[in-house]
C-alpha cells in the first residue's frame, strides 16, 4: 500500500499545520518568513499533535489580490527548510501549483503534493506526481466567486481533475479532494459546501478540509482572522462529522483537542 494511504487509514481525523512562510498570507503573512521562526513554528505543531506538515512559499490567499510568485523565489523561501521539516518525523506536504516546484521538493523528503488548481493549472503536475510515489491534495479551485451552483461546479471540476489523474496513472489510493472552502466562493456558498461535504463523497477518494481563519467565519461572527479560532474549530468538527479524513488548520492544539473530544464522546454514546 502506497505511505500516503496508510496515513489515511489512521482510524480519526488527521491534522494537518499550515506553515506559511510568505510574506502576504491572509493569516499570518510573513510571521515565519525567517528560516529559524518557521522551524520553531513547525516543531511547535509537531509538539501539539500535527499528524502533517504543510509549507508554502506563495501565497494562494483565497480572496484575490496576493502577488504571483515565480518557482525560483517560491523554491528560495522552502527550498532549505524541507531536510530539517523532513527531520521532524512527520510527513511533509509542499503546497504549490508549479509542477518544478513540487519535482524539487519530492526529491526534498516531501511525500504530499497539496495543489490548490487540483492538477488544472500546470500541464506538467499530473506527470510529476505520477512519477514519485507521493500523496496528492486535489483542491477546487475558480478564477472568481460568482452566483454558480457551487457543488455542480465542484464535482464537474473534481470530475476532470480525477480525469487527468486516471489518464496519467496516479492511483486513486494516493489522491484527497479538497473542496477548496474561499477559493472562488462567497462566503455563502463556503458555507453551503460545508454543509454539503456527505456529496462529494461519493467521488470515492478522502476529503480534506481547509477552513481554518476564512473570511465566512467573519460573515457569521464578525471577527479577525487571528480571533476566528471558535469558527475554525466548529467547522472543523462538522467536517469531521461529515466523514473529512484531513483537516488543514493554523491552530493545532486547539484542533487537536476538539476532534479528541469529539471522538470520546461519541465512541461513549456507541456503547
Amino acid at each position: 500500500m502506497n505511505p500516503f494511504a496508510q496515513l489515511l487509514a489512521t482510524p480519526r481525523p488527521l491534522v494537518m499545520g499550515i506553515l506559511n512562510v510568505t510574506p502576504d498570507s491572509f493569516s499570518d503573512g510573513g510571521r515565519f518568513r525567517d528560516p529559524t521562526a518557521a522551524l520553531d513554528h513547525a516543531r511547535a505543531m509537531v509538539a501539539e499533535g500535527a499528524d502533517i506538515l504543510d509549507i508554502g512559499g506563495e501565497s494562494t490567499r483565497p480572496y484575490g489580490g496576493a502577488a504571483p510568485v515565480s518557482a525560483e523565489d517560491e523554491w528560495a523561501r522552502i527550498g532549505d527548510l524541507l531536510a530539517p521539516l523532513v527531520a521532524f518525523g512527520k510527513p511533509v506536504s509542499v503546497d504549490t501549483m508549479k509542477a518544478a516546484v513540487a519535482k524539487q521538493a519530492l526529491a526534498r523528503g516531501v511525500t504530499i503534493v497539496n495543489d490548490v488548481w487540483g492538477l488544472q493549472h500546470d500541464t506538467d503536475m499530473a506527470r510529476v506526481v505520477a512519477d514519485h510515489d507521493c500523496g496528492l491534495v486535489a483542491m477546487h479551485n475558480r478564477e472568481k466567486a460568482d452566483a454558480v451552483d457551487i457543488m455542480a461546479d465542484i464535482e464537474s471540476f473534481f470530475r476532470r481533475t480525477l480525469d487527468i489523474a486516471d489518464r496519467a496513472g496516479i492511483a486513486r489510493e494516493r489522491i484527497v479532494l479538497d473542496p477548496g472552502i474561499g477559493f472562488g466562493k462567497t462566503q455563502a456558498q463556503s458555507i453551503a459546501v460545508l454543509g454539503q461535504l456527505d456529496r462529494l463523497r461519493s467521488f470515492g477518494p478522502p476529503l480534506l478540509v481547509g477552513a481554518s481563519r476564512k473570511r465566512f467565519i467573519a460573515s457569521v461572527s464578525p471577527s479577525e482572522p487571528q480571533e476566528r479560532i471558535g469558527g475554525s474549530i466548529a467547522a472543523a468538527l462538522i467536517a469531521a462529522k461529515a466523514g473529512a479524513r484531513i483537516i488543514r488548520v493554523h491552530d493545532v492544539a486547539a484542533t487537536v483537542q476538539a476532534l479528541r473530544v469529539a471522538q470520546a464522546i461519541e465512541a461513549s454514546g456507541e456503547r
